[in-house]
């Protein structure tokens, strides 16, 4: 008898030891990230009562829900958003300091992730051409393929091709975007060499023509969008050539070349993200590979519709409603496919942006620009009735002044002193600017997660000019009176949503300030795997 509760003791230690073993070294079938395109956090609740139970409800009521998450630095824009949230770093070590910046090697702008040693792979012409080699850290996709051998797999999507070559990182199994020019889901030979039999059968169903025969919509009655301007407000752009700004909007008129290009600025651009990864998810069988896999998914059209009808517009509120359909469905659809409590999945945007500048300064908000141009000649005048007739200025982009040190240099200047003597100029002549900083300045420090200096954060040494000016509140290089834009260090473009849902995710609403770059840490830890190389942030679950 003591024999046999000896070996009841002992199985009970045993599986007691087991159960514990193996839920320690459980992980996730898959990991989903979701970016929507300049989506802010105040959008989650002021589009609420007409979001489904499905959607945005869903991940907040059933998730971690951190509502004061913001970005901490400046550029607030697509390219330097998606990579701060992959790498969990600033620009100042992962190099993408804008969507286009200027390259002093060859002094020209250059694109984010162009590379032309690359081929397109679905296109004949160069809108594949693109790789993820100007991202100078790894990812937290990286860094599961390398925790696996290269095992796990990782697939990027979205309309714009940034917003799916960064998170896919420099070892994704596949990265595919929209073609403006032929309607069709491209890649790179970075990544592949010809298109899957899947995606050249999802091409084939021709959804660009399909969707905009149905014109767009509004998804509920219109007395449910009082909470936004009037559709007929004058601070929207006519974006489809039909003379006029209201629903319902029609596409037939248009060219086939104009109706790819503008494809993105409807709605139904994020029905084509959705529909490719739920078709990767099973052509793919992401996970049920036995690996923890990575699907990064990018929705970009409510930065094309807010860019052009404003954040206060029907056709913005209509685009999240429908967006909320579309990730509800995406959620059944990994339910199915995966699992429920399979999968790790995290919601969040690469930017905020701010209210039509031409409506605000109307009202009598805080509103203005530099007028970049005048700016610029300004500058230029500066350089010739002072240093010889000399235009010591090379370029001036993304709020940063790069000087030509060749004619510096010939013209025995120092470059010190003419950092200083510019940055006096611009302060005495410019209200609009209310600070600048100096690279004398901002090489003496290093950034880091604690870093209230969003410019510093925002600079990379080896990529970025000489001066740096940041604007005030609500002004802009140049004014917009129509639709909306970003960029800046305010809440207004860095306060966006952030939600964890899924896998070992408890239900919490967490109102602590958290930054963007503690999305990498956060999945890492939670995967016990290495976070990205450059990594700054912090797990967020104790």
């Amino acid at each position: 008898m003591k024999l046999k509760y000896l070996f009841l003791s002992l199985l009970f230690v045993f599986i007691l030891f087991s159960s514990a073993f193996s839920q320690q070294h459980e992980k996730p079938k898959l990991v989903v990230g979701i970016v929507v395109d300049q989506m802010r956090y105040d959008y989650l609740y002021r589009f609420e009562p007409y979001f489904s139970n499905g959607g945005f409800k869903r991940l907040m009521s059933e998730g971690a829900n951190f509502t004061f998450a913001h970005f901490n630095y400046s550029p607030t824009n697509t390219a330097p958003g998606h990579a701060t949230i992959y790498t969990g770093t600033t620009p100042f070590f992962h190099g993408i300091i804008g969507n286009d910046y200027y390259d002093k090697k060859s002094r020209k702008m250059i694109y984010c992730v162009s590379d032309s040693s690359v081929r397109s792979v679905g296109s004949n012409d160069r809108e594949g051409q693109m790789s993820p080699r100007n991202l100078l850290s790894t990812t937290i996709t990286d860094q599961l393929k390398l925790a696996t051998n290269q095992q796990s797999k990782v697939i990027a999507i979205s309309l714009k091709n940034r917003g799916a070559v960064i998170p896919g990182g420099h070892a994704a199994d596949g990265a595919y975007w929209y073609n403006i020019k032929t309607g069709d889901m491209i890649s790179s030979s970075y990544y592949i060499q010809v298109l899957p039999e899947w995606v050249d059968e999802f091409n084939s169903r021709k959804l660009v023509a399909h969707y905009l025969a149905k014109g767009w919509n509004l998804s509920r009655p219109e007395s449910d969008y009082m909470i936004s301007s009037p559709d007929d407000s004058p601070y929207e752009k006519d974006v489809f050539k039909e003379g006029k700004t209201t629903f319902p909007h029609k596409f037939d008129h248009l060219s086939e070349s104009e109706k790819f290009d503008l494809f993105e600025t409807t709605p139904f651009g994020n029905n084509i993200v959705q529909e490719f990864a739920k078709a990767a998810l099973v052509n793919e069988k992401l996970g049920k590979r036995g690996q923890t896999d990575f699907m990064a998914v990018s929705f970009s059209s409510t930065d094309h519709v807010a860019h052009d009808y404003g954040s206060l517009s029907y056709e913005n509120q209509d685009n999240y409603i429908k967006l909320d359909s579309l990730i509800a469905d995406l959620l059944s659809a990994l339910d199915q496919q995966v699992g429920a409590g399979n999968y790790l999945l995290f919601l969040t945007a690469d930017h905020a942006g701010i209210d039509t500048p031409g409506f605000l300064k109307e009202k009598g908000y805080p509103a203005g620009e530099l007028n970049n141009k005048l700016f610029i000649d300004s500058l230029k005048s500066f350089s010739l009735r002072n240093y010889g007739n000399v235009d010591l200025i090379e370029n001036i982009s993304n709020k940063q002044i790069y000087f030509n040190r060749d004619r510096i240099k010939k013209n025995n200047l120092d470059i010190h002193d003419l950092e200083v003597k510019y940055a006096d100029y611009i302060r005495d002549n410019f209200s609009a600017v209310t600070s600048i900083f100096k690279r004398d300045d901002l090489e003496k420090m290093v950034s880091h997660r604690g870093s209230s200096n969003m410019i510093l954060n925002g600079f990379n040494p080896v990529r970025s000019g000489d001066l740096f000016f940041n604007l005030q509140p609500g002004y802009l290089p140049n004014f917009l009176s129509q639709g909306t834009t970003h960029s800046s260090v305010y809440s207004y473009d860095t306060h966006v949503p952030l939600l964890f849902y899924g896998w070992h995710i408890p239900k919490q609403r967490n109102n602590s300030l958290v930054y963007i770059v503690d999305i990498a840490a956060t999945v890492a830890n939670l995967l016990n795997i290495m976070e990205p190389s450059a990594s700054i942030g912090v797990p967020l679950f104790k």
